[in-house]
C-alpha cells in the first residue's frame, strides 16, 4: 500500500489492462499508452458525470481542461509533453499502484511489460473494462460515448470485483476460507494486519477516530494486545505495537527538523543562520530546569500493573507544532527503549529488527544523551539535539551525493546547505508523520464491505467478522 493507492477500482483497471496486454501481445509502449489513457478516461468519467465527490479520481484536476466539447484523450494522455498532460509521470498513477499490485499478485511486470499476476483478473472484471479499453484506442471521445463507461466509474459496485479482491486482500478462497499453505508470506502478513485492525475496530471502534488511532488504542496502549484472545494469538500484534510506539519518535524528529529549517532563509535572503543561532532557536524554548526534573515531570509511561499508558497522546494535546513537545516525545521514546519496559518481541521492532548497536537519533541514542545531560539544563540538551540534527542532515546528504549528468558536477540532495559557516535553505521540509499505510488498508477493506462507518464510528461488518475471524 502507499498513501496514494486509495481505490480498489484502480487495481481492477490495471489487472484488466494486463490481461488485455497479454491477449494482444502488447509491448511496453502499448501498455504505458493503455495505462495513461485508461486513467484519463476514469478521471474524465467522474468529471463529466459529476459523480459522488467522495470518490475523487486520480488526475481529475489535470483532465478537466481537456474536457471542452468532447474529451481530447490523446492530448490529455500525451507522453511527449508530460508536463502539459494529466500527469507528469510517464506511467501516470501506475507508479504508485504498481508496487502494491505486484505484491498483491494482481499484475506482474516482465521486462517492463504488464502481464497477469498470480491472481489474474476474472472474466467479469475484464468485461467491466472492455468498453473503456476500446475507447482508449481513440484520440477524441464524445461525452455521449464516455457515458457508456458508467459501470466502470469509481464507487459503482461490481460484485465480481468485490469477491475477487476480497479473496486477494484477505488471503482467502471460496468465500472466506484461509489456508496458510496457499499464500505467500506477504499475503499472510497482510491478512494478519487486517485481522488485528478488524479486532481493534471491534474493541475500540465505537470510540470514534480513524483507523490508525483505533489501532493504537487497542494495540499500542493498555493490555489488550496481550490479554485479548484474538490479538494475543496473532504474532504480528507485537510488531505493530513496536511500530506504532516508534512512530511517535520518528514524527517528533521530523517536526523538529521541519521547524528548524522553516526558520532559515534562502541563499538570496537575509535569514541565513549560523549553527549557534540555530542552537539558540531551540535552547531558548527550553524550560528553566534540569533534564532530570523534566524527566520526573513526564506523564506516566505505565501503571502499577505494567500496562502501557498513552503518555505520547497526553503530550500531543499540547500541540504537535511546539518544538519542546517534540523534545519531550523523544524523551518518552528514549525511556521506552530501556530494557524491561517493553516485551522483548515489541522492543525488537521498536528498535529495529536488524539493530546491533545504537543508530544516530534512534531512541537509544537519545537515552544516552539523557544520561549524559541528566544534571544539566534542558537548554544544553536542546542545543545538542540541534547539533545532532545538523550532523545527521550532512551524513544523509553525503550518502545521497551523485554526479549530475547534465553538468558533470556533484549534486547534493538536501534542502539545507552550509556556506561560509552560515546555513541557507532551498526549500522547506515536510513535517507529516511517516505513513503506516493503516488508513489506506482500512479504506480498501471498507470498499470491499469488510468494514463500515456510521456516525464517525468504524465497525466490522458480518462479512468482515466471518472472513477475518475477529471473534474469539
Amino acid at each position: 500500500m502507499s498513501t496514494v493507492t486509495r481505490y480498489i477500482r484502480y487495481h481492477s483497471l490495471y489487472a484488466a489492462i494486463a490481461a488485455h496486454a497479454e491477449s494482444n501481445a502488447w509491448d511496453t509502449t502499448a501498455c504505458r499508452r493503455a495505462v495513461r489513457r485508461g486513467e484519463v478516461l476514469l478521471a474524465a468519467l467522474q468529471y463529466h458525470t459529476e459523480a459522488d465527490p467522495a470518490w475523487l479520481a486520480h488526475g481529475v484536476d489535470g483532465v478537466r481542461r481537456f474536457c471542452t466539447e468532447e474529451l481530447e484523450l490523446a492530448s490529455a494522455a500525451d507522453e511527449e509533453r508530460l508536463n502539459q498532460s494529466y500527469s507528469p509521470r510517464r506511467w501516470g498513477f501506475w507508479d504508485q499502484y504498481g508496487g502494491p499490485a505486484t505484491v498483491l499478485g494482481t499484475v506482474s511486470v516482465r521486462d517492463g511489460v504488464l502481464r497477469p499476476g498470480r491472481h489474474p483478473c476474472p472474466l467479469a472484471v475484464k468485461k467491466l473494462f472492455a468498453p473503456l479499453l476500446s475507447l482508449a484506442e481513440r484520440d477524441v471521445v464524445p461525452f455521449a460515448d464516455l457515458e457508456t463507461l458508467g459501470q466502470a466509474a469509481l464507487g459503482v459496485p461490481c460484485p465480481a470485483e468485490r469477491e475477487w479482491l476480497t479473496d486477494v486482500l484477505t488471503a482467502t478462497r471460496g468465500g472466506g476460507t484461509h489456508a496458510d499453505g496457499d499464500w505467500e508470506a506477504s499475503d499472510r502478513t497482510r491478512r494478519a494486519t487486517l485481522r488485528i485492525l478488524g479486532r481493534a475496530i471491534h474493541l475500540r471502534g465505537p470510540e470514534g477516530g480513524g483507523y490508525q488511532e483505533t489501532l493504537r488504542s487497542a494495540v499500542a496502549f493498555g493490555d489488550e494486545a496481550t490479554t485479548d484472545p484474538v490479538l494475543a494469538a496473532i504474532p504480528e500484534t507485537a510488531g505493530w505495537r513496536g511500530v506504532l510506539l516508534r512512530q511517535y519518535s520518528v514524527g517528533a524528529w521530523r517536526r523538529l527538523w521541519a521547524a528548524l529549517v522553516a526558520g532559515v532563509g534562502s541563499k538570496d535572503g537575509e535569514a541565513d543562520r549560523s549553527p549557534g543561532e540555530l542552537r539558540d532557536w531551540l535552547a531558548q524554548q527550553a524550560p528553566d530546569a534540569k533534564v532530570r526534573r523534566v524527566l520526573d515531570d513526564l506523564p506516566p509511561l505505565e501503571n502499577a500493573a505494567g500496562q502501557l499508558l498513552p503518555a505520547e497522546r497526553q503530550l500531543l494535546t499540547q500541540g504537535a507544532g511546539a518544538p519542546m513537545t517534540n523534545v519531550l516525545l523523544l524523551m518518552v521514546g528514549a525511556l521506552r527503549s530501556r530494557e524491561g519496559h517493553l516485551p522483548d518481541d515489541v522492543r525488537a521492532v521498536f528498535l529495529g529488527r536488524q539493530r546491533h548497536r545504537a543508530e544516530f537519533l534512534d531512541p537509544t541514542w537519545v537515552d544516552g544523551l539523557l544520561d549524559d545531560y541528566a544534571d544539566r539544563p534542558v537548554r544544553d540538551l536542546a542545543a545538542r539535539l540541534v547539533d545532532d540534527m545538523l550532523a545527521q542532515s550532512r551524513r544523509v546528504a553525503l550518502a545521497k551525493l551523485r554526479t549530475d549528468p547534465a553538468t558533470g558536477g556533484l549534486k547534493i540532495f538536501s534542502r539545507l546547505h552550509l556556506r561560509n559557516e552560515r546555513y541557507f535553505k532551498t526549500g522547506d521540509e515536510g513535517d507529516s508523520d511517516i505513513g503506516t499505510r493503516i488508513p489506506q488498508l482500512g479504506s480498501l477493506a471498507a470498499q470491499l464491505g469488510l468494514f463500515a462507518l456510521s456516525d464517525n464510528c468504524h465497525s466490522v461488518t458480518e462479512e468482515g467478522l466471518r472472513i477475518l475471524e475477529t471473534n474469539p
